[in-house]
């Protein structure tokens, strides 16, 4: 009995960690998303450069200066960096 016990507690522990680390990533990813789909539409459609997305991980950090700053010196106007950027770590 004190074998299915442990092994109950084992399985009970991998669920959480599964399932924690699914419910995570998709979150995060998601943000980052939005930023940069902000950025696309003041572009008009056009593909953002990886200066963008890599300042828009940066937001995701909750690095808000540095994500402004990495956006406008991209060519992206300050309002719509500054939006973008506020939804990176949401």
């Amino acid at each position: 009995m004190h074998a299915s016990t442990r092994i109950a507690g084992v399985l009970t522990g991998l669920t959480l960690a599964l399932g924690g680390a699914a419910l995570v990533a998709p979150a995060a990813h998601a943000d980052v998303t939005a930023c940069i789909n902000q950025v696309e539409r003041e572009l008009q459609g056009g593909e953002a450069p990886e200066s963008v997305r890599t300042a828009c991980y940066v937001g995701l950090t909750g690095d808000h200066e540095q994500c402004v700053s990495g956006l406008t010196k991209g060519g992206v106007t300050n309002g719509t960096a500054v939006s973008a950027c506020r939804v990176a770590p949401e």
